[in-house]
């Protein structure tokens, strides 16, 4: 559709932007990502404007709980429905300029649902096998994931 492909255009150029803002400014940041284990596979998620592979997830918004924002997030990612989440850790680290701590949650499925791009940020998924992790661009938060590099 017309407003999707604007939509991504319009992400395509914002998020150059705040990158830049955020190298100048540092901010401290909050986010939450799931982990989609389909066996031993991951799901992962493309976003429209960046070239990295990510999991599903996003900022937490004051006042919410990650597992509140990583429950969101796959909703409005994906549409997935709320799902038991477990905890999996967090990490902080310095990704596109700002602060980061993440919050992991893994969720275990049998068979992948059926999923509901957005189709504005994210555009495309991919069942990942462990050994085509190591060949893909992941983001710098996926990669402390699969290192196991969580803070207490």
């Amino acid at each position: 559709m017309l407003i999707d492909s604007l939509w991504r255009i319009a992400l395509r150029i914002a998020y150059p932007l705040a990158r830049a803002w955020w190298h100048l400014r540092r901010p401290h940041h909050e986010g939450a990502l799931v982990a989609i284990y389909v066996g031993q596979s991951l799901l992962l998620v493309k976003s429209s404007y960046r070239a990295e592979w990510n999991f599903p997830g996003g900022s937490v918004h004051p006042g919410e709980t990650p597992d509140a924002a990583a429950q969101r997030e796959m909703e409005e990612e994906i549409g997935l429905p709320s799902y038991t989440l477990l905890p999996a850790g967090s990490v902080y680290g310095t990704w596109d300029g700002r602060r980061d701590r993440v919050h992991f949650f893994e969720l275990h499925l049998d068979c992948i649902p059926e999923l509901r791009l957005d189709n504005r940020e994210i555009i495309a998924t991919h069942l990942a096998s462990p050994e085509e992790l190591h060949s893909i661009a992941l983001t710098g938060a996926v990669i402390a994931y699969l290192r196991k590099d969580f803070c207490s």
